[in-house]
């Protein structure tokens, strides 16, 4: 693709996101999209955020489940990124205004106390790295009509990325079983999803490791103080007006997310 389309297709976006009048899918506007083009569209609107006045605060890892990976008929995760103004606030009302299609899933959040800006960052670096975990729910999000995603349209989606919510019961690694812990997450009170830290790529560290390589590798490493969103533990669920969502995490306490009643307008 050419970089004109590349500024065409995030332009779209970036619209749909301001409008909520989501587009059609990128894989049938553009057909030869690939997975470079659709990072190099998610680069144009991270510079874009970034010279608004918007933070980078970190990034969130996706498609860490080996079945949604066979689903996309990928072999590897993707990421997105995480800026100041996505963080809501446990305990209070989330907009929907701020939302696109909005669905959720529960994971382990790390925070990082070193940078890991080392050429190629391995399981012990990214061990010493991570300073606290969290208990958090993202909140995903597309810009694309009725979710009709492939994998390259997440990717250039920043993706799926909306928001999330962060518990505060930081724990350090050496308080946590990452791989067996289990997860509950509940809508308004009873169980709708579940799962474990094995789901998250065999384990929540495993995911983070991805990252740091990937990230090192194009100039952009992780830095000490970002927060890194390490996959779905679970099956994610549909957001409803009105919805309350608890996830509890073996280890690492609960984390809830209330949202409005009403939808406010644009």
């Amino acid at each position: 693709m050419s970089v004109n389309r590349h500024a065409n297709a995030a332009e779209a976006l970036r619209a749909a996101a301001e409008s909520g009048q989501y587009i059609k899918p990128l894989t049938e506007q553009y057909p030869d999209l690939a997975l470079e083009d659709a990072y190099a569209i998610q680069r144009i609107n991270t510079e874009y955020c970034l010279a608004a006045g918007r933070r980078r605060v970190g990034c969130k890892i996706g498609l860490t489940s080996p079945a949604v990976q066979r689903q996309l008929g990928v072999d590897q995760p993707d990421f997105g990124i995480l800026f100041d103004d996505m963080g809501f606030d446990e305990g209070l009302p989330i907009p929907f205004s701020k939302l696109h299609q909005p669905k959720i899933e529960a994971e382990v959040a790390f925070v990082l106390g070193r940078d890991l800006d080392m050429e190629e960052p391995g399981l012990v670096d990214v061990m010493r790295a991570i300073e606290f975990a969290l208990p958090a729910l993202e909140i995903v999000g597309s810009r694309i009509l009725d979710w009709k995603i492939r994998l390259v349209d997440t990717v250039a989606d920043n993706a799926s990325s909306s928001g999330y919510v962060l518990g505060s019961s930081p724990r350090t690694l050496a308080q946590l079983d990452l791989r067996n812990c289990t997860m509950a997450l509940q809508r308004n009170g009873e169980i709708a999803s579940s799962g474990n830290g094995s789901a998250c790529m065999g384990n929540p560290l495993n995911a983070v490791v991805w990252l740091a390589r990937t990230m090192a590798r194009m100039g952009a490493p992780l830095k000490a103080g970002e927060l890194v969103l390490s996959g779905a533990l679970g099956p994610m669920l549909e957001v409803r007006l009105g919805d309350a969502f608890v996830a509890e995490i073996q280890g690492l306490g609960s984390v809830s997310a209330l949202f409005d009643t009403v939808p406010e307008a644009r």
